[in-house]
């Protein structure tokens, strides 16, 4: 089976790429197509995030495992069959955490035709990868809610019946 999957670059101008790959291959590789097919070099850190229909993010799938014991999640471990499962499904993509190149990532059809074509591939481009990144606004917590407050009163902690056993 083959996945043919679109790739939006988020920037205000018109930028995508879709690519055909095998349904059984990873994030890992998912995430080697998609740098080829923007013309970055792969060398940075990067992450998938599962999202619902209206492009929510949800949980981090990393390049890497970071953890001590090797036991959470990366792209490596993940085969694509197993979280695109049907047409329109989708996730977020992004690439290297100082620039925060970001994209969206959708499933547009499951085809047979695997033997055609030498997986992946890139099957359409549109438009010019700009030379920097868009600049994200990051939208924080209301300065007039009431965990913001919660937030700002740290005098009200009690400090003293912390637990420092833990090491």
């Amino acid at each position: 089976m083959v996945y043919k999957i679109r790739l939006i670059l988020d920037t205000e101008e018109d930028v995508l790429r879709d690519i055909a790959i095998s349904y059984n291959d990873t994030l890992e590789d998912l995430h080697n197509a998609i740098t080829n097919a923007f013309g970055f070099y792969g060398t940075e850190m990067a992450s998938f995030y599962t999202t619902d229909d209206n492009w929510n993010q949800g949980e981090e799938i990393p390049l890497f495992d970071m953890s001590e014991t090797n036991e959470s999640i990366s792209m490596e471990k993940i085969v694509l069959k197993k979280i695109l499962t049907e047409d329109n499904d989708k996730l977020i993509y992004v690439y290297d955490f100082f620039s925060m190149w970001s994209f969206f990532v959708e499933l547009i059809s499951i085809e047979n035709d695997e033997n055609l074509i030498e997986l992946p591939c890139l099957l359409f481009s549109l438009g010019t990868v700009p030379s920097e990144a868009p600049e994200k606004e990051f939208v924080g917590e209301d300065a007039n809610s009431e965990e913001y407050d919660r937030l700002e009163n740290f005098d009200e902690f009690d400090f003293d019946n912390f637990d420092d056993s833990i090491n």
